[in-house]
């Protein structure tokens, strides 16, 4: 009988400690999650060239099998379902050091995390970086992610209602993107939605016309010496966000490099920069460009747009443990509301 009690104490107390570090910063590491395997995963989803070109048809909107690993806590069931986040990766692709640690980090903390691998899905379209920021735009990635958001709720161990998007940096942008009704309601139709939306230092390059957004909450992390965000933009973003009826929150990390949550210490420059593109998607998702206001109507408008406004000046990447807790910190406890777990006093 007292055996049985431990295990009932163990079963209740493990999960309160989990979700007690994840709005601490101090999050598991190491030989902690080392042998957590994430498990790979397919699902349907479509590759839309841009918002103009969803549900147009197999010519302007084909099906793609898009993939990605999943990592489950080991609780995870249909009697104790949990909490899931989607990660969705930058222009350089899935990084170990990123989202494949922190899907490691989150099933340690007892929240699934499924890291979508946009590039993996359509490797005849690009590999290289330049081509993918030319060939795989950012509405394909949200597309994935929408269909990610699809597969999660279709499983009987995720709660539906508590799963949230993090971007990183181009990700930042889809997950920017993901947060406005006009997408949602398109790549969504049935209703779902995420609980919440957090960009990690992504270019604040598109504002939409029709600002009506999912009224979840939004989440902007970026670092001061990142070159390739432009504040000012970003707080008409924010702004445009908000008027939309979402509710918002940015944190600038003032010494942080690009990509502080890699594994790269810096720091590193990288040789294009995208900070004075400007984008605007109308109600009918056409997107144009506010510099040149040339309409992005395929692949080679898209080249002459971005030609027109990346430049090579490039920005610095560097990563930094400190300030990686530090966002940890404010990532753990945006999450913990969002999904209802108790926030310790020194946590805030």
């Amino acid at each position: 009988m007292r055996r049985f009690l431990w295990i009932l104490l163990a079963a209740f107390l493990l999960p309160a400690t989990a979700h007690a570090r994840l709005a601490s910063g101090d999050w598991p590491d190491g030989a902690a999650i080392s042998a957590i395997d994430g498990q790979p995963v397919s699902f349907e989803s479509r590759s839309p060239f841009s918002p103009r070109d969803i549900g147009q048809g197999e010519a302007r909107n084909p099906m793609t099998l898009a993939s990605g690993q999943l990592f489950l806590p080991d609780r995870a069931s249909a009697r104790d379902k949990v909490p899931a986040v989607v990660l969705i990766h930058g222009a350089g692709g899935v990084r170990y050091g990123r989202e494949l640690t922190y899907g490691r980090q989150f099933a340690a903390m007892g929240i699934a995390a499924l890291v979508v691998d946009a590039f993996a899905a359509r490797r005849e379209l690009a590999s290289g970086f330049t081509e993918r920021l030319l060939n795989i735009t950012e509405t394909m990635l949200v597309a994935d992610v929408y269909a990610g958001l699809r597969y999660l709720a279709g499983r009987g161990d995720i709660d539906t209602d508590r799963i949230a998007l993090i971007g990183f940096s181009y990700g930042g942008m889809a997950s920017t993107y993901a947060l406005h009704e006009q997408i949602a309601k398109s790549l969504a139709p049935e209703g779902l939605r995420f609980a919440g939306h957090v960009a990690f230092y992504g270019p604040c390059v598109a504002r939409f016309a029709d600002k009506r957004t999912t009224g979840a909450p939004y989440l902007m992390l970026y670092g001061g010496q990142d070159a390739l965000i432009d504040p000012e933009r970003c707080q008409e973003v924010l702004a445009d966000i908000r008027a939309g009826g979402s509710p918002t929150d940015v944190v600038v990390y003032d010494e942080a490099y690009h990509l502080w949550d890699g594994s790269w210490r810096g720091p590193r420059r990288i040789s294009r920069n995208l900070a004075g593109c400007s984008f605007e998607v109308s109600q009918s998702g056409l997107v144009r460009d506010r510099n040149t206001l040339l309409p992005m109507l395929g692949p080679v408008t898209r080249r002459l747009i971005l030609a027109a406004c990346v430049t090579d000046d490039g920005y610095l990447i560097g990563g930094d443990p400190d300030i990686r807790q530090q966002s940890n910190a404010v990532l753990g406890r945006f999450l913990a509301r969002l999904f209802g777990f108790p926030l310790s006093a020194e946590a805030g």
